[in-house]
């Protein structure tokens, strides 16, 4: 491979960003970790997305997935059904992002 080759596969590196919204303003970002959940991302951009994973209060950190893709478990966990993914709901403290995403931290309606 010569020296050029290895330049332009350095050039082409796109840095991948989870943006965290409430509405129209946009409140924090920071690059995408694959693995780190939505509720990880959200402490790294200075975003605090409420959670009480330990009682018992399961949907707390539900948001609204505005673009990008965070799969789903293949077993829904208590705080979401069919409706809400289909208003594009996800639980930050199990949703794992794995594109560039777009997170208002406000649940769907």
């Amino acid at each position: 491979m010569a020296d050029g080759d290895s330049h332009d596969e350095n050039n082409s590196q796109i840095i991948k960003l989870v943006r965290f919204f409430m509405g129209a303003k946009l409140l924090g970002q920071t690059k995408l970790v694959v693995g780190d959940t939505i509720v990880e991302h959200a402490e790294s951009a200075g975003v605090n997305i409420p959670t009480n994973c330990t009682s018992g209060t399961c949907g707390t950190c539900m948001v609204t997935l505005l673009s990008g893709e965070v799969p789903l478990p293949d077993v829904l966990p208590p705080g979401l059904d069919e409706y809400m993914i289909e208003q594009d709901a996800r639980l930050g403290c199990i949703g794992m992002p794995t594109t560039d995403c777009e997170i208002d931290i406000r649940p769907p309606l």
